[in-house]
């Protein structure tokens, strides 16, 4: 995957790249496109995850028994999906106000963007869980499928706590017991 810094920093139209050089406008410019860039890449993640949840969703029709316990299960994982696709789209950006008790900067917001794309290799762990389950049912082992539906649930609930933990992890705010 290429670097969103990068390429946002490529296409600085001409206002953007004056901005650079105004005395005290510099740092502001530089954070703006730190937070765009980790829009858009939250943005992709975002749009992955919901790849996996229509994978999902394309396990309902598998079910053969319309009353099953595995098909009320499988709502609540999607439903799960789209809570961390919407968390994913809408998430804080790193913003902190002038006066601030905490100041996100320049080397936090990188942190924050590198945080995020650590996120990728998860949506893949979530993307081969999906098409495990899809071959159990398709085999009509709902043994298998049941196992399958825990690890699933456990992987996006890990996913949604690590990212939940994302901002407290880079403003170095966490609370840890000894």
């Amino acid at each position: 995957m290429t670097d969103i810094r990068d390429r946002v920093e490529e296409d600085r139209g001409l206002l953007k790249k004056i901005q650079l050089f105004v005395p005290g406008f510099r740092g502001y410019r530089l954070r703006e496109d730190l937070r765009d860039s980790d829009r858009k890449l939250r943005a992709q993640l975002s749009k992955q995850l919901g790849l996996q949840r229509r994978g999902l969703e394309d396990c309902r029709p598998l079910i053969k028994d319309l009353m099953s316990p595995q098909l009320e299960r499988l709502g609540g994982i999607i439903s799960t999906f789209k809570k961390v696709e919407g968390l994913l789209a809408h998430a804080e950006m790193g913003y902190s106000g002038i006066r601030a008790d905490i100041q996100v900067k320049e080397p936090q917001l990188n942190s924050l963007y590198e945080y995020d794309a650590g996120m990728i290799d998860l949506i893949g762990t979530l993307g081969q869980s999906v098409d495990v389950l899809k071959r159990d049912l398709k085999a009509n082992d709902l043994t298998k499928a049941d196992a399958d539906m825990d690890a699933l649930r456990q992987g996006i609930g890990d996913f949604q706590d690590q990212f939940g933990r994302r901002m407290v992890v880079i403003t170095n705010t966490e609370v840890t017991s000894q």
